[in-house]
């Protein structure tokens, strides 16, 4: 406080030392009030704001002496006050933060909803197999089997492994055979036809069919998968989808999505694959799209007294809060243990929770879990507040001491 009061008075014997003009008068300084620290910033950033303007008009010595007063106010303005964690009223404690904890591992869905996002349920014939039919346009894979005719089960084998059988004008061309037609069949339908017209010819046949391409009827991926496009057959699973991909182990399951017929499904990818929950297993339909997003798609901030300020990938969708101080070195020791704070959701409308350190030691992993989105925040204590302050400005004041020598010098007196 006495600080401010001295520079006040420097600035104001400036003045009043300056020669007479009628754009400079000693009236634009008036006196500081007594009590309150924010009071006499605003007081003293009024001064300076007007008085820099006039100063101007002065000789560039006293110029200059004005304008390093006030880059010293302005360093003061910055550290002169603690940086306290937040109390007001909308701060809530380890209980809401326990609950909500809860609510987060059930599920993808449940952290959207409380995020304000709609969310339906999974219907349940989605779930259910069907019946896929050949397409014009789909190239298959078929093999023959017989016990003697080796030419004719080269000749097929060799087509198959080249360039397969497309599907033209509803008719797929086989060696010693008419024109079939199987657009509308299923695969099994189609095996049947083909062998029933082979053993009209020769005994003991055998016949093996699949899809070796498709056009429409196909599953496209992007992102992190190594498969852009796989085809479906009614039974193909999003499961055994993901699996014939290679998804890596890192991807970001939280924030990847599964889109069917321009809409999102309400499929928990992060359940399916590492809780091995086959109720969100659906069956993968022709035009179906999967994206598997980076590990760094969903991330949280670890601010304030920690080892690293950082941010830290959340791809699972949550985290524990033990995890997140670790991954950030730690909490200082000039960290404030008794205020860790959770500021989360719209940063207009936050919900802020208010931890201490005891809470993160004893209680359960499961139940201080944080999303993507939020915020840590370790308080400083105050004194490692005070300590900054007076080390940032130690080498300030020595200056304030010798310009206040000079001052001096030229007939002002400073308090």
């Amino acid at each position: 406080m006495m600080f401010y009061h001295s520079l006040h008075l420097v600035i104001r014997k400036l003045v009043l030392a300056a020669p007479a003009s009628k754009t400079l008068r000693p009236a634009c300084i008036a006196p500081v009030p007594s009590t309150g620290c924010f009071k006499h910033r605003l007081r003293l950033a009024q001064i300076l704001g007007a008085g820099f303007a006039k100063f101007q008009l002065l000789n560039h010595s006293m110029y200059s002496i004005f304008k390093f007063l006030r880059a010293l106010f302005l360093l003061a303005l910055l550290h002169s006050c603690t940086n306290p964690p937040y109390r007001g009223s909308d701060v809530v404690g380890a209980e809401d933060f326990v609950m909500d904890s809860y609510r987060i591992r059930s599920g993808k869905f449940s952290i959207l909803e409380m995020e304000g996002k709609d969310t339906e349920g999974l219907p349940e014939e989605w779930l259910e197999e069907y019946q896929d039919v050949i397409n014009n346009g789909d190239v298959l894979q078929i093999a023959v089997y017989h016990p003697t005719r080796f030419d004719l089960v080269e000749s097929v084998q060799k087509i198959g492994q080249s360039i397969g059988f497309r599907v033209s004008e509803g008719m797929v061309y086989l060696p010693d055979l008419p024109p079939v037609h199987v657009e509308g069949l299923s695969l099994l339908q189609a095996q049947k036809e083909i062998e029933d017209l082979y053993r009209h010819q020769i005994k003991d046949v055998s016949v093996f069919i699949a899809y070796r391409e498709r056009i429409l009827r196909k599953v496209e991926l992007a992102g992190l998968v190594s498969v852009p496009n796989i085809p479906v057959d009614g039974r193909l699973r999003l499961f055994e989808t993901l699996s014939i991909a290679k998804v890596p182990t890192n991807a970001n399951l939280f924030k990847s999505y599964v889109v069917r017929d321009n809409e999102l499904l309400h499929v928990d990818l992060y359940k399916l694959i590492k809780e091995g929950d086959m109720t969100q297993n659906v069956v993968m339909y022709g035009g179906d799209k999967i994206y598997i997003a980076d590990p760094s798609a969903s991330t949280i901030m670890v601010l304030g007294e920690v080892g690293k300020e950082r941010v830290v990938n959340v791809p699972d969708g949550f985290m524990t809060l033990r995890l997140a101080i670790a991954e950030a070195g730690g909490i200082l020791a000039s960290g404030d243990k008794s205020y860790i704070q959770i500021i989360r959701g719209n940063i207009l409308h936050p919900k802020i929770y208010t931890l201490n350190w005891e809470h993160v030691v004893r209680l359960p992993n499961d139940s201080m879990l944080l999303i993507p989105g939020d915020i840590v925040y370790v308080a400083a204590r105050p004194l490692s507040e005070w300590n900054r302050f007076v080390n940032d400005l130690l080498p300030t004041f020595i200056a304030l001491d010798l310009i206040t020598k000079g001052i001096k010098s030229v007939g002002i007196e400073v308090p």
